[in-house]
């Protein structure tokens, strides 16, 4: 240990020695308590993905785009390329690990000359991308409990008003935990495990055994895998097959979200690449579980397609054939969802505090900093949930608001993966670590977690020409004929902010740095300390 360190650690200074703080692994001081184990760090992941339900509660989006084998089958596919772009995040993550994440790795990958441009980009997608995921969480959210309300008030006509009050409320109550219950997160997570996974078990078991007892019988076969239902109004059930993969690339597409908390774990490198892992398995075996469960317990898809907001409450109605069992299968949904929404406000208000750390957002002053009281970028997740409630007043003018989120949100994402990935491609990968500085040239080191040479080439690619082709048709309006209620509002979100960050990139770019390349192990800096104040 260096002799600052040292210094650092003996209590109190004199005015004649400067105070010492710890630098991580991205060469920042380091702020935030380390707080999460590998077993709290699966645990976010796996709450804040939380498949199943996220499946369930967006399933108004794909039911139409096939019926339940549809559904099925677009989440077999999506899921693949998802767990090819997961494998390329983890191999980013574990040579490079930072709360930054996909903004960090951007930087990099390109080399010194488009690091700079490819990592603003990245950095505000990802950034706005989760603030679209918190959006929707909190709509999901507002949906269950609007239709749990509504099962013991028959006479009760759910409005889109109700549900963005309902939004409010749960948007502030998620964010207010993430703000005031930093050192409890990771107890909170570990409890959201354990009711993700007994939500799934419970809910599968009651919807397999419950239309037995109640008489009212299974679906066939037939139709859970063979009988494709096209309700969107386009004439290629291909381009349907297509574009209803969005409600399983929502489902499945968070997986960089415990790459945010790499500061605040110890051994990031082997740490985050695991969760990665642990959250795309879990997720995939126990959403397609409860796939399969829910649409044998279908009696009359009719039904479940003109359901106003929430089908899977009409689901859970027609397997329970009671108000009580359907009133408790979905506080099973609702609460993990509750405990997701806090999960993406955790990693929104963390993907914002990183790029203001770095200067590239307005008012850096403000959201680059971490509160001395609460030990978290407090005021960029304050900012996180103001910009979930101005998402939440569009659902108050459009029907498919809902679904401009969620569109969003996988838009921005894997945009964002791409202005990591694709750069690595072109830098060649690892195969220059050893190369003299050059413009090109990313300099970067392999992680604990590393494909070989040739496989991750592959891996890169498909999932990048995935990103191209998919990015156009989650863009795609939703059915046809096309109106102002029923658009797709996603191109308008993403695109609103693409301009802004271009702008902020005009006005700012020019003495904008950017993450730079991480501290090394073996190194003689890699535990050496900076003065508080100066990284």
């Amino acid at each position: 240990m260096s002799s600052a360190s040292k210094n650092s650690e003996k209590g109190p200074v004199t005015d004649s020695v400067p105070q010492y703080r710890e630098v991580n692994e991205t060469g920042h001081v380091q702020e935030l308590e380390r707080n999460f184990s590998l077993f709290s760090i699966c645990s976010v992941g796996i709450v804040t993905g939380n498949t199943w339900a996220a499946l369930g509660g967006s399933i108004a989006i794909a039911i139409y785009n096939g019926g339940p084998p549809g559904v099925l089958y677009e989440f077999i596919a999506v899921s693949i390329f998802y767990w090819l772009i997961a494998a390329c995040i983890a191999e980013l993550a574990s040579a490079m690990p930072s709360s930054a994440g996909v903004y960090h790795w951007a930087s990099i990958t390109p080399g010194p000359k488009y690091g700079r441009i490819c990592g603003w980009f990245a950095g505000w997608w990802n950034t706005f991308a989760w603030m679209c995921g918190s959006a929707s969480m909190s709509s999901i959210s507002s949906q269950a409990a609007t239709s749990m309300y509504g099962i013991y008030h028959p006479d009760y006509v759910p409005e889109r008003w109700h549900v963005f009050i309902g939004h409010l409320v749960i948007t502030w109550i998620c964010c207010s935990t993430v703000l005031f219950a930093n050192r409890a997160l990771p107890t909170l997570n570990s409890i959201g495990l354990f009711f993700i996974l007994a939500g799934v078990f419970i809910t599968i078991l009651v919807c397999v055994i419950m239309p037995h007892e109640t008489g009212s019988g299974y679906a066939t076969s037939s139709f859970v895998w063979k009988d494709w239902s096209n309700q969107t109004g386009y004439s290629s059930n291909g381009f349907v097959f297509l574009a209803g993969m969005l409600n399983g690339a929502y489902a499945v597409g968070t997986p960089d979200c415990v790459s945010h908390l790499a500061e605040e774990i110890p051994n990031p490198r082997r740490n985050v690449p695991l969760a990665i892992g642990a959250q795309m398995v879990i997720g995939f075996v126990t959403a397609f579980c409860y796939m399969i469960a829910i649409f044998y317990a279908i009696s009359n898809l009719d039904d479940v397609l003109a359901a106003p907001y929430f089908p899977v409450a009409t689901i859970y109605a027609q397997a329970t054939s009671s108000k009580a069992g359907t009133i408790g299968l979905l506080f099973l949904i609702f609460i993990p969802i509750l405990l997701t929404c806090v999960g993406t406000f955790i990693t929104s208000g963390r993907c914002l505090w990183t790029l203001a750390r770095d200067e590239a957002v307005p008012f850096s002053g403000t959201l680059g900093t971490i509160s001395p009281r609460f030990k978290n970028p407090f005021n960029a997740t304050v900012v996180s949930g103001c910009f979930s409630t101005i998402l939440g007043a569009i659902y108050v003018g459009s029907s498919t608001a809902f679904n401009a989120f969620v569109g969003s949100f996988v838009v921005l994402s894997t945009l964002s993966y791409m202005a990591a990935i694709l750069p690595f491609i072109f830098t060649r990968r690892f195969s220059r670590q050893s190369a003299a500085p050059g413009p090109y040239v990313n300099s970067m080191r392999p992680g604990t977690f590393q494909m070989s040479h040739t496989l991750g080439y592959v891996v890169n690619i498909i999932s990048c020409l995935y990103i191209i082709v998919f990015v156009v048709i989650y863009c795609f309006p939703y059915s046809l004929p096309v109106t102002a209620v029923n658009m797709n509002y996603s191109c308008l979100i993403t695109g609103a902010m693409s301009i802004f960050a271009g702008v902020w990139w005009l006005v700012k770019g020019k003495n904008y740095v950017g993450p730079k390349a991480l501290v090394h192990e073996g190194e003689n800096v890699h535990v050496s300390a900076s003065p508080v104040g100066k990284e």
